[in-house]
């Protein structure tokens, strides 16, 4: 299973993970003393430092693995573990080990009941594993906590669950609390096109993609789904100009995924 459209999410949870502890992370190799608490915080610092500055997802992977072996207790290190995890999904099918990643977010909850970048992180991985219900018990209490961070977050993935399990009514209530908490949160938007497109209310969910579109985020203005989307309701609308000028941009940006696909096929559609 691939995840798809998780990375931008994921971005938005790397903001709120602790620190460095250094500003230039510590020899794996350096001694501590033997005190495996520090040596397990040593190991997390350089399996952040080389999935976030260096790319090196594997190398990362195996560092966060060893935090967690020198100290079972280190829920940071567990849920970098999680989300290194969904970082594979993301890249390839092949590598996507979403029942993994699910059992270190859950060793981090475990270690710290209440982490809410865990929970969230949780009920992104139900939902990839299609287990709506479950999702919906996690976010929807994460939705009323007043101290997390990023509601917007919540709301979005509840929203998603709710998408993904078809109830388009509670999704589009949700997606809309989201996007009110926060207006340039992309992914939120994205998906608010998608139930208002479903619920063939074409105008709004032309405006939702548009809005998941128009931000300051370069992420977000490269977010290939929202161009499809666009593309396919401007063609419902009888739009074929500027339906043609957001397909070529989603080409643009890759041909080879699903996205690129479609769109694509809906350019051969419009010569």
């Amino acid at each position: 299973m691939r995840v798809v459209g998780y990375r931008l999410a994921i971005a938005l949870t790397l903001a709120l993970l602790p620190p460095l502890l250094s500003a230039c992370p510590p020899s794996p190799d350096t001694p501590h003393g033997g005190n495996p608490g520090r040596m397990s915080d040593a190991q997390y610092d350089m399996a952040r430092d080389l999935w976030l500055r260096q790319g090196k997802t594997r190398e990362a992977l195996g560092h966060a693995l060893k935090a967690v072996d020198l100290n079972d207790d280190n829920s940071d290190a567990e849920h970098l573990v999680a989300l290194i995890y969904l970082d594979f999904c993301e890249k390839s099918p092949d590598d996507c080990r979403l029942a993994d990643a699910e059992k270190y977010t859950r060793m981090a909850l475990d270690a710290r009941p209440d982490f809410r970048e865990a929970k969230n992180t949780l009920g992104v991985i139900l939902i990839h594993e299609k287990r709506y219900d479950d999702a919906i018990k996690v976010l929807k209490p994460l939705t009323a906590d007043i101290l997390y961070a990023t509601p917007e977050n919540a709301w979005g993935n509840l929203g998603w669950a709710y998408l993904e399990k078809g109830e388009l009514n509670k999704a589009i209530d949700a997606l809309q609390r989201s996007v009110a908490a926060q207006p340039v949160f992309c992914v939120g938007n994205y998906r608010l096109g998608r139930a208002f497109e479903q619920k063939k209310q074409l105008q709004s969910a032309l405006e939702a993609y548009t809005n998941a579109l128009e931000t300051d985020s370069l992420a977000c203005k490269k977010l290939q789904v929202a161009f499809a989307g666009k593309g396919r309701v401007e063609l419902v609308l009888g739009q074929a100009d500027k339906a043609r000028a957001d397909l070529d941009q989603c080409v643009k940006l890759d041909e080879a995924t699903h996205a690129g696909k479609e769109c694509s096929s809906m350019l051969e559609k419009l010569k």
